[in-house]
């Protein structure tokens, strides 16, 4: 039997990226699960993937800043899967500029989407989970949200708050039985380098490559989604059933000293 067996979980921003991997590892660890995110044509093909691999699966068009459209969710969850166990609250988004520069909307927009979606996710997911008996919640932050990078000032902000609001929802849900952490992914080699605009700390106009970014850190090598999506899978199976609140890091060695700077450079 898979790690999860038995449980139905919902996954934010899993079209691509650390999402779609987590989407899979849970699917194939025996979860049936609810996907959301923005890109649609993306989305509904690996819920389709999904089920032809014998899933149970399921696509939702969300904009996770949207609160009318999660009570929709996690009502869809419940209807759909039966309950809701485990969430991985994963969508957001990065933009790097250098904070005098960074337009008080973008500002906004990144918060929106990084921590309104994050709050909004543990704030619906909790009442279903209760019904259900408990469950985890798995917040993606990122070795950004450990310590500061120059260029990344206000990525860095939405990931620590992510960080800090993890730990105060695991004390607030714990009577509940429901687990609150956080996983903090290092460099990793997904689409979200395409989407991002040239270095602007960088002095050349060029996209930004992740196994560049990686030779600071000390494994020397960006990790692969999936990479994440094992630690997620553990958060979310019973095998952690005694950590809540806490900081799963993995980052290749990034925080571990001096040799993994995040400067953007």
């Amino acid at each position: 039997m898979g790690q999860v067996q038995g449980k139905a979980a919902l996954v934010t921003g899993a079209a691509s990226g650390i999402g779609a991997a987590c989407a899979r590892a849970l699917a194939k660890a025996g979860a049936a699960v609810m996907l959301t995110d923005l890109d649609d044509a993306r989305g509904e093909a690996l819920a389709a993937e999904l089920r032809q691999s014998g899933a149970t699966a399921h696509y939702l068009h969300q904009d996770v800043t949207d609160e009318p459209r999660w009570i929709e969710v996690v009502a869809a969850c419940e209807a759909q899967l039966g309950k809701l166990d485990v969430l991985v609250s994963n969508a957001g988004i990065g933009i790097i500029v250098p904070l005098v520069e960074m337009p008080l909307a973008e500002w906004r927009r990144q918060m929106a989407v990084n921590v309104d979606g994050v709050f909004l996710s543990v704030k619906h997911s909790a009442a279903a989970m209760r019904r259900a008996g408990g469950g985890s919640m798995v917040l993606i932050s990122s070795v950004a949200g450990l310590r500061g990078s120059a260029g990344l000032a206000g990525y860095s902000a939405s990931k620590g708050a992510v960080r800090l609001f993890a730990k105060s929802a695991a004390l607030e849900l714990a009577a509940d039985r429901i687990r609150v952490n956080s996983v903090h992914p290092g460099i990793i080699a997904t689409p979200i380098w395409d989407k991002l605009p040239a270095n602007p700390l960088s002095g050349r106009n060029a996209p930004i490559d992740p196994k560049e970014m990686a030779a600071g850190v000390p494994l020397g090598f960006p990790a692969a989604a999936a990479d994440i999506a094992d630690g997620v899978v553990f958060l979310a199976s019973d095998a952690s059933h005694y950590m809540t609140g806490s900081e799963l890091v993995i980052d290749g060695g990034m925080t571990a000293g001096r040799a993994g700077s995040l400067a953007v450079r």
